[in-house]
């Protein structure tokens, strides 16, 4: 009798159309998930600016924070980011860690946030988002790529659609427990606070976390 082929993972694209694919179809079950946010600042400048503005919006101090809620499955909830230093960990609850904090573009790998698989029973629910620290107003013009990179799997991915709304917080992808099974689903939502409402607690009330605020600072 012969074997079985082995199934030959490859890279799946995340859209408006296909939303969701299970981590295990893309051999996520164990060891490190790598969730990537990269981006590029693309302005139209017309004239005389033109060829200065283009260096300059390169190179522009926009700072993104990449950020997760999750809610665990003793019902624990909370929130990891730079904001606070609430960095998470990989060794102990919430099983999330965020990469240094260095949002300026000059790392090339961007802004990366890491989810231990090996604990993946005591997921309910993580929503991976992002918010603009400083630098923009809004997430026009900014074109960003999200990848989710399990360590033995092939990775996922889905760009951001162009942002038309005065936007600072992005909700970007949805993980779910079902079953024991983790589904990573395409948000790509752009979220206008409300005056006065911060952005983390603007995702909050979008995605019905029910989670009490206090100010953070980096």
């Amino acid at each position: 009798v012969t074997p079985p082929a082995p199934v030959r993972l490859t890279k799946v694209t995340l859209t408006k159309e296909a939303p969701a694919v299970s981590l295990s179809k893309q051999g996520g079950t164990s060891g490190a998930l790598r969730v990537n946010l990269n981006w590029e600042v693309r302005k139209q400048f017309k004239g005389w600016g033109s060829k200065l503005g283009r260096a300059v919006a390169m190179h522009a101090d926009l700072d993104l924070d990449l950020c997760a809620l999750f809610e665990l499955s003793d019902g624990s909830k909370g929130v990891v980011q730079a904001l606070g230093n609430a960095f998470g960990s990989l060794r102990q609850p919430p099983f999330i860690h965020l990469d240094g904090d260095d949002r300026t573009g000059a790392v090339s790998s961007g802004e990366n946030l890491t989810v231990n698989l090996d604990h993946k029973q005591y997921f309910r629910r993580i929503l991976i988002f992002v918010t603009i620290y400083e630098g923009a107003r809004s997430f026009a013009d900014l074109h960003a790529t999200v990848t989710l990179q399990p360590q033995h799997g092939a990775p996922i991915d889905f760009s951001l659609d162009e942002c038309t709304v005065p936007s600072t917080v992005c909700a970007l992808a949805l993980i779910t427990n079902q079953g024991g099974d983790l589904i990573v689903q395409r948000e790509a939502r752009y979220l206008v606070p409300e005056r006065g409402v911060s952005p983390q607690r603007t995702v909050d009330y979008a995605y019905g976390w029910g989670m009490n605020w206090t100010p953070g600072r980096k």
